[in-house]
């Protein structure tokens, strides 16, 4: 059995793509994972480059780093472009396709393309975009059970107002639901 996986997430700041990585962390902590959380900003910031890479395990972490993750979460098409040859060969590749206008070229890869900002403007909630990627790609990957980030929910965005905290929840469970639709 592997014991351990590493996800990528990528994309501009400011589209919630360190958020994912470290709801993921939290709710694979809370689970009784081991965990790493290591993020990556461009020169920017906000509009530049962001990523991040989270390594889950039941055993200690070596080296939460690679050159090759098993699984990526790709928000936008610069992001594609630079990851999609770095994922490891049958990994896995969920991509937004409202911000990414081709298809991934790799066909060794297991990939969901989801139009996550049309998604998120049927919830009327606009910055709900990576929680519904990230629902989508927990369903896809069981990397953290869902029903584990569920518990785990209300900790994961303690101090935020529980409007935000409802809204994030009805984004992560629509991304769950379009991806048990389309798998």
């Amino acid at each position: 059995m592997e014991v351990e996986k590493q996800v990528l997430f990528a994309g501009f700041g400011g589209q919630g793509v360190l958020s994912m990585g470290q709801f993921l962390t939290y709710a694979a902590m809370g689970a009784g994972k081991q965990v790493a959380w290591v993020p990556s900003y461009g020169a920017e910031m906000r509009g530049g480059t962001a990523n991040c890479l989270v390594t889950i395990s039941n055993e200690e972490i070596s080296s939460p780093l690679t050159e090759n993750p098993e699984m990526a979460v790709i928000l936008n098409k610069p992001s594609l472009d630079k990851f999609e040859d770095k994922i490891k060969p049958n990994g896995t590749l969920v991509v937004n396709s409202s911000m990414v206008d081709r298809s991934p070229v790799r066909e060794d890869l297991n990939v969901l393309e989801m139009p996550v900002n049309e998604i998120a403007e049927q919830l009327n909630n606009p910055r709900g975009a990576n929680m519904i990627l990230l629902g989508a790609y927990l369903e896809k990957t069981a990397v953290v059970r869902v029903e584990d980030a569920l518990k785990h929910f209300e900790l994961i965005f303690k101090g935020k107002k529980e409007a935000v905290i409802k809204k994030n929840k009805e984004a992560f469970l629509a991304g769950i639901e379009y991806a048990r639709r389309e798998w």
